[in-house]
């Protein structure tokens, strides 16, 4: 009798089991890990210009810390990295619609973002700095103290540097750019008090453009995030993301590209202006 009860069980188990492994299986099948090894092509989205993460080099190649970590993510599948230069206000619709195949951006993980998309666990944390025309060394210490009507501070449109000023700076007079460069040159030519952005790009920028022009204030405000975003629906790819990044910061590669990139200005000259 116990066998029978046993075999009776197995069966019903069988049975109720198997539209779920067929679910699985066929879930697999459309993951878009799946149509990468397929094709043997990775389609990475980005927008060159945000220092250091990703540059236009004078010989017109891609470069920064967000390239190494997209040219890894390649290698680790066997696959070729197609790097995919993309409007900002167009990246997420190239994603969900299927021009990408992820974005490896700097992109800084936002509610409001996770509603249209996934993101992987983060690659890296940023924040919002200041980085000050010369001319208030001394008068503004934090970004507190150009919350006054009497200071214009700029930062680039449709970024978390444009909602940061917005809502954290409300007094101020603000202007935004279509580039975080042309709105740090607003700065550096006195046009404008401040510019609002990701730390890294502020000490870069400072470090390039500002030299007696310019104070970076360089202690965050903000706490942001950066991940790989990948469209919704697709388990599969988001647990071998965040197993490759686990594995690459295990094996010392992201310390030593974030080394060569952040704590580094050799690649300086090498940038197209």
């Amino acid at each position: 009798m116990k066998k029978v009860l046993v075999s009776l069980f197995a069966m019903v188990f069988l049975l109720v089991a198997a539209p779920a492994f067929a679910d699985d299986i066929n879930l697999a099948k459309k993951s878009t890990l799946e149509s990468i090894l397929q094709a043997k092509e990775i389609r990475v989205g980005f927008e060159s210009g945000y220092l250091p993460f990703e540059m236009t080099s004078k010989d017109g190649k891609f470069m920064g810390f967000d390239m190494d970590t997209a040219k890894a993510l390649a290698k680790s599948m066997g696959v070729k990295f197609t790097p995919v230069n993309t409007a900002w206000d167009g990246i997420i619709p190239a994603l969900v619609t299927g021009k990408l195949d992820i974005i490896i951006g700097g992109m800084t993980i936002t509610q409001s973002r996770n509603l249209q998309i996934n993101f992987s666990d983060p690659y890296i944390v940023v924040g919002q700095a200041v980085l000050l025309n010369k001319k208030h060394a001394g008068k503004i210490k934090s970004y507190r103290d150009l919350n006054d009507p009497k200071y214009t501070i700029v930062s680039r449109l449709g970024t978390t540097g444009e909602q940061a000023a917005m809502k954290m700076i409300p007094r101020a007079n603000y202007k935004s750019f279509e580039a975080e460069a042309e709105a740090g040159m607003e700065v550096v030519q006195g046009m404008a008090d401040a510019l609002i952005y990701d730390l890294p790009f502020i000490e870069k920028f400072q470090a390039q453009h500002g030299g007696g022009k310019t104070i970076a204030l360089s202690e965050p405000f903000t706490y942001e995030p950066l991940a790989m975003a990948i469209r919704k629906g697709d388990p599969d790819f988001m647990n071998y993301l965040n197993n490759f990044l686990r594995q690459y910061k295990g094996d010392g590669l992201w310390q030593r590209s974030y080394d060569k990139w952040f704590k580094s200005t050799d690649w300086f000259d090498k940038v197209s202006n």
